[in-house]
C-alpha cells in the first residue's frame, strides 16, 4: 500500500512540525491522543513508527 501527499512544515513554537491528516492516521491505525511514535531518519527519510 502506498498514499503520498505533499505537506508544508507550520512553525510550531520555536519547533516546525508537518500536520497529518485524520484520514492518514486511520489507515496507520494511529490515535494520537494514546499512541507513541519512534522518529528516525533513513537514508535521508524521516520514518515514522507507532511503539
Amino acid at each position: 500500500m502506498k498514499f503520498m501527499f505533499d505537506k508544508k512544515f507550520v512553525k510550531l513554537g520555536r519547533s516546525w512540525g508537518v500536520i497529518i491528516p485524520p484520514w492518514f492516521l486511520k489507515i496507520l491505525d494511529i490515535n494520537p491522543e494514546t499512541d507513541e511514535m519512534t522518529l528516525t531518519v533513513q537514508d535521508n527519510r524521516i520514518v515514522i513508527e507507532k511503539k
